[in-house]
């Protein structure tokens, strides 16, 4: 008897795994395009082979940056004292044996009043210089302390978040401060085949205001947007396509159909 009922039930199974196969078929076929997930394609000059971008951007210090400042010189123990936070960190990757997925970031906060303190330079101004004129001014300032002093800034509030249709979205941090829109999806793990290659938003923080712009990168113009190199705290978010959306209801709209068929086989199965 038990035989006879484990063979019925293989049969049914076996008579419903086709119509099953289908149905999933069905909910993960996309009506996606091969162009619609191409990268830079060709305008309608099919000879243009090269092209003209604007110049990689170069950051400038702002209020509320946290900035690692590195002096050396050469009296190793002199130049310890101008490097108080080195210390920090060195007793931070000590103690700290436990995982934190947001770090504390030492070095010198600029304030409000765009300045930063320095051990024995006092209050200097940073806000809208670069990394290496913030360098020359600091250098030149210790000349009275240090013998050939050198001074590396570095911001360590370049960040910029990837969001939507991504396979890894999160918060990165930029350590070189350039990094432009393909390498932040890059860093990302690139698109899902879902997401909208052509209506990449990115949300900008200019001048006490927050501007959406939107990037075609099935397009080669896209290396002509100020938006093709990103901005620290920049956010980009890659907007789900149809498909998915599709996808999406056609999954609910079977759900039903599978979970019947699946009860229909159990209760002949329990029967006999």
């Amino acid at each position: 008897m038990y035989y006879k009922k484990t063979e019925v039930m293989k049969e049914l199974l076996l008579k419903c795994i086709y119509p099953l196969t289908l149905i999933v078929l069905s909910v993960l076929q996309s009506c996606t395009s091969s162009k619609q997930l191409t990268y830079f394609q060709r305008g309608t000059n099919f000879k243009e082979d090269t092209i003209n971008f604007v110049e990689s951007y170069i950051p400038t210090i702002k209020k509320g940056d946290i900035l690692s400042i590195q002096i050396s010189s050469l009296n190793t123990e002199a130049s310890a004292f101008f490097n108080p936070y080195a210390k920090t960190v060195v007793d931070q990757n000590l103690n700290g044996s436990s995982y934190n997925p947001l770090p504390t970031i030492t070095g010198y906060l600029v304030g409000q009043d765009g300045n930063i303190k320095l051990p024995l330079m006092g209050t200097l101004k940073a806000v809208g210089l670069t990394n290496t004129q913030l360098s020359e001014l600091i250098q030149a300032k210790l000349k009275d302390y240090l013998r050939e002093p050198t001074v590396n800034v570095r911001n360590q509030s370049f960040r910029v978040s990837v969001l939507g249709e991504v396979a890894r979205p999160a918060l990165f941090t930029i350590p070189n401060e350039q990094i432009t829109l393909p390498e932040a999806l890059g860093l990302a793990g690139d698109l899902t085949i879902y997401g909208r290659r052509d209506n990449v938003l990115i949300i900008r923080e200019e001048k006490g205001k927050r501007v959406f712009t939107r990037l075609d990168l099935t397009k080669r113009d896209a290396f002509r947007s100020p938006y093709y190199s990103l901005h620290p705290n920049d956010i980009v978010y890659v907007e789900p396509g149809k498909s998915r959306i599709a996808s999406a209801d056609r999954a609910f709209q079977v759900m039903p159909t599978v979970v019947g068929i699946l009860s229909v086989i159990a209760i002949i199965a329990t029967r006999r």
